[in-house]
């Protein structure tokens, strides 16, 4: 049930991060607030394709 999938920066849309979720438990799409090295500043990651 675990996927895969990519966070990419709010900000410059640069892909990030790689993590996992669960696809049963977490249905909507997943938001975390990370460090972009790109931006050089903390900003929230959205799940990306």
């Amino acid at each position: 049930m675990r996927v895969n999938i990519l966070l990419s920066c709010s900000g410059c849309k640069r892909r990030n991060y790689a993590t996992c979720k669960n696809k049963k438990n977490t249905t909507s799409k997943l938001e975390l607030k990370k460090f972009c090295a790109f931006c050089g500043k903390h900003l929230p990651h959205k799940e990306s394709k």
